[in-house]
């Protein structure tokens, strides 16, 4: 267990960003589980709708750490090539 003030501090604070962490990782993979689902509806057209939210989500989980950059920009070319190819 921690011993000092600033080291209680930064367990409280880690505490805290673990819940955050967490809830956007979760919201990222659901639009991905999303996209696979009506990727395998083979339903372009709400593919293509759906694709600005999910590169939103994949940039905002990019941009804060939880996943690498190039991670998310290889989904999101992935998924592309997966509607341009229905």
């Amino acid at each position: 267990m921690a011993n000092t003030k600033s080291a209680i501090k930064t367990t409280r604070r880690i505490q805290r960003q673990t819940v955050v962490n967490r809830s956007r990782k979760s919201k990222y993979k659901n639009a991905l589980k999303k996209m696979n689902f009506l990727l395998e509806k083979k339903n372009k057209k709400d593919a293509l709708s759906f694709l600005p939210k999910l590169n939103s989500e994949l940039m905002k989980v990019a941009k804060t750490g939880i996943i690498k950059k190039k991670n998310a920009s290889r989904n999101i070319s992935r998924i592309t090539k997966k509607i341009n190819s229905l």
